[in-house]
């Protein structure tokens, strides 16, 4: 059995664990393998194992990683900040933007996104922790920006994502995956008609406390396919 898989096993098996005491039901959380530096075949033989979405942090390694794999059914997110001028590539390459922060983003991705045959599915990253080297919007801005999307053409809100402050003790971060629940919650009573499903939230160290929050996607790097190769 291969490293990763017997590592999938892991995380599947934490997940479950993390699910039942909170309540949950494991079907509703979902693992994407991120692969930011990741060779392609360590994505391959993640799919091997069962894996079947990718996040990526940098559009140009998303592409070349696509290339490679083109013969694999994956669903590609990207999950690193968006740079406007490479709009018209990302929305040919990931099934989903995770890091849409600011207004002019997704005037770019609406123009982008015309020629799909489906809506672009977004996810607002939202900065919880007050951070500035960190990418996302402030809670306080987060219902106005939701409400350029909704009245957007070409786009799907689908939820929030969040990279919290790094903390040791992941129970630590606990507040932090609590606010962009409750943050979510927010935007359901504001806009009821949205498919605010998702809560993209929870790292390799932390992803435990994340699901029991309410996490439906967990964000796995080192756990999944250790170091990075380059």
């Amino acid at each position: 059995m291969s490293t990763i898989r017997k590592n999938l096993e892991k995380i599947r098996q934490a997940v479950e664990e993390a699910c039942q005491r909170a309540g949950r039901d494991p079907s509703t959380v979902r693992i994407l393998g991120a692969s930011k530096k990741q060779p392609p075949q360590k994505i391959r033989e993640a799919f091997e194992a069962g894996l079947r979405l990718i996040g990526e942090n940098y559009v140009q390694e998303a592409r070349d990683k696509k290339t490679a794999l083109e013969d694999l059914p994956l669903q590609w997110h990207l999950i690193g900040p968006l740079q406007t001028n490479k709009a018209r590539y990302a929305v040919k390459l990931f099934h989903c933007i995770q890091t849409i922060d600011r207004p002019a983003i997704v005037k770019e991705l609406s123009k982008r996104a015309k020629g799909l045959s489906t809506p672009l599915e977004v996810l607002i990253e939202v900065n919880v922790g007050g951070e500035e080297t960190k990418a996302g919007v402030n809670p306080e801005e987060l219902p106005s920006l939701a409400e350029q999307i909704l009245e957007t053409p070409f786009l799907e809100l689908k939820g929030l994502m969040t990279i919290p402050p790094y903390r040791e003790n992941p129970e630590e971060v606990r507040p932090f995956f609590a606010l962009l629940r409750s943050l979510r919650e927010d935007l359901k009573r504001r806009f009821p008609e949205a498919p605010l499903t998702e809560l993209s939230m929870g790292m390799s160290h932390d992803f435990k406390v994340a699901i029991e929050e309410g996490a439906t996607i967990v964000r796995i790097g080192t756990a999944l396919f250790g170091p990075r190769d380059y």
